[in-house]
């Protein structure tokens, strides 16, 4: 059954709806008759996602709009929703997906933390923030669906700013639908994607191809898509290379590193290696 959010005529926000899984869930959503506003950074991607949008839904360039937006400037995604709600009368399904990923380290550098923070956990609070509660005056059935990652859940080494942007998403967005299911009167809920491996221009550092293992971003939505409509919080997607039972093995062994008072990040540590390929063979 289509959640009755993602129908005809209602209306869609997606930030970074310029490229990768933001624009696949943009194209999706003007394919099947809905009003679509993109956000991302200004310039000629952005204008040619617009035009792209346009020449595929039914109505065509007025049921598409696109909002310079830089998603860390609450000033900014306060205009997007304005700007939304003038000319769509407001929205229906707030997609929060907006990210980057420069390499960090533990030391440094200071300004990719910086940036990484702002776009990706910011830019989800701010969003929050500000399109919620308009879609609860609204009264009408309603989807947040923020994009995260299982680097914020297992957070393996290598990119720790990106890890703790994520993490901190998978936690604003549980306390989120925690919040709104307690609360009266609307019909608004709450979803956390995780993305498996998908080939878009973040994961791409510099390759052309996609990889064997990698799914598309297409594919990447209409999973997502298909389990809002089964009522699932966590949408947790697979790929070529991992199925869902590998993740759940993974996600079981970084949380029994608190309850076992293992190593930090002992799947990584060679003194664990036969231990967690042992417990992995066991699922």
């Amino acid at each position: 059954m289509p959640h009755p959010a993602m129908s005809p005529n209602n209306v869609a926000v997606i930030t970074g709806g310029a490229s990768g899984l933001g624009l696949a869930a943009a194209m999706r959503f003007a394919r099947s008759g809905m009003k679509v506003c993109i956000a991302d950074l200004a310039g000629d991607r952005l204008t040619g996602a617009e035009a792209k949008l346009a020449s595929i839904t039914l109505g065509g360039a007025a049921n598409i709009m696109a909002v310079a937006t830089d998603v860390s400037r609450m000033e900014d995604v306060a205009s997007l929703e304005a700007a939304v709600r003038n000319r769509f009368g407001g929205t229906d399904v707030l997609m929060n997906n907006a990210g980057i990923g420069p390499d960090s380290s533990s030391f440094g550098p200071l300004e990719h933390w910086q940036r990484i923070l702002a776009v990706n956990l910011w830019g989800v609070i701010h969003g929050t923030q500000v399109f919620a509660p308009r879609m609860i005056e609204r009264g009408r059935s309603g989807l947040i669906i923020n994009t995260g990652s299982k680097q914020g859940i297992t957070t393996p080494p290598g990119n720790p700013a990106y890890n703790v942007s994520k993490a901190g998403i998978k936690a604003l967005t549980e306390a989120l639908q925690h919040e709104l299911r307690n609360t009266a009167g609307h019909k608004i809920s709450a979803h956390l994607l995780i993305p498996g491996h998908v080939f878009t221009g973040l994961t791409a550092r510099g390759r052309t191809e996609k990889p064997a293992g990698a799914w598309t971003p297409e594919q990447t939505v209409d999973f997502m898509i298909e389990r809002v409509e089964a009522g699932d919080f966590y949408i947790l997607c697979p790929d070529n290379d991992v199925p869902r039972q590998l993740d759940e093995r993974r996600i079981l062994w970084a949380a029994s590193d608190i309850v076992e008072n293992r190593p930090a990040l002992s799947r990584w540590h060679p003194d664990y290696a036969e231990a967690f390929a042992e417990f992995v063979k066991r699922g």
